[in-house]
């Protein structure tokens, strides 16, 4: 077991609900989820639960130094080790929630992509609106939101929930194909035109 997964799974096992997954994301869930950053440009990039950091390695490199990519982690551990790994990565230990104030504190007026590592399915009702509210309230008009859920999780009432949600909140809800080399396996939601 890679330290990653170790402290992953040690980070899962204290606050299941806030961690929402036993593994770090493959890097092909990874290139998946972040395939809407852009590839020119100075586009700002949010990323929100970033965990360890594969989404995080992902952006960076499509990035190549360009733009303002910030990372918002609720969990301090992950936060501090994800800082660490990462220097060129503006990282928030910050709830998701506050996402707005988080731009705005950093004079950014909006988001180009917001990558989403966060577990959906394992959130309440109150919480899915909340957060999704904050993503949408910083989106630009062309922006991307993008997110992924477990293939497990699909018959879940949260789950399904959430899906219904994403298309109520934007024009475009795209599926994108199963990541079957992800534990477990994933497939990503591709959102774009938050509705007003």
């Amino acid at each position: 077991m890679s330290n990653d997964t170790a402290m992953f799974l040690g980070q899962f096992l204290r606050a299941p609900a806030v961690i929402g997954a036993v593994a770090p994301s493959s890097r092909r869930l990874a290139a998946a989820v972040c395939a809407p950053v852009p590839e020119r440009g100075e586009p700002t990039v949010v990323e929100l639960g970033p965990g360890t950091g594969p989404f995080t390695a992902e952006i960076q490199q499509r990035l190549a130094g360009r733009g303002h990519h910030l990372a918002v982690e609720v969990n301090e551990r992950l936060a501090v080790l994800l800082a660490a790994r990462f220097p060129a990565v503006d990282v928030a230990h910050a709830d998701a929630a506050r996402l707005g104030e988080l731009l705005a504190g950093r004079g950014l007026s909006h988001a180009d992509v917001v990558v989403s590592g966060l577990p959906w399915a394992a959130f309440p009702t109150g919480l899915q609106h909340e957060l999704l509210d904050a993503v949408t309230q910083v989106m630009s008009p062309g922006a991307a939101f993008t997110t992924f859920s477990y293939i497990h999780a699909i018959p879940l009432s949260s789950a399904r929930r959430f899906r219904a949600l994403l298309a109520e909140r934007f024009e475009e809800v795209v599926p994108g194909r199963t990541v079957w080399r992800n534990t477990p396996p994933a497939f990503v939601f591709h959102a774009r035109r938050p509705r007003p």
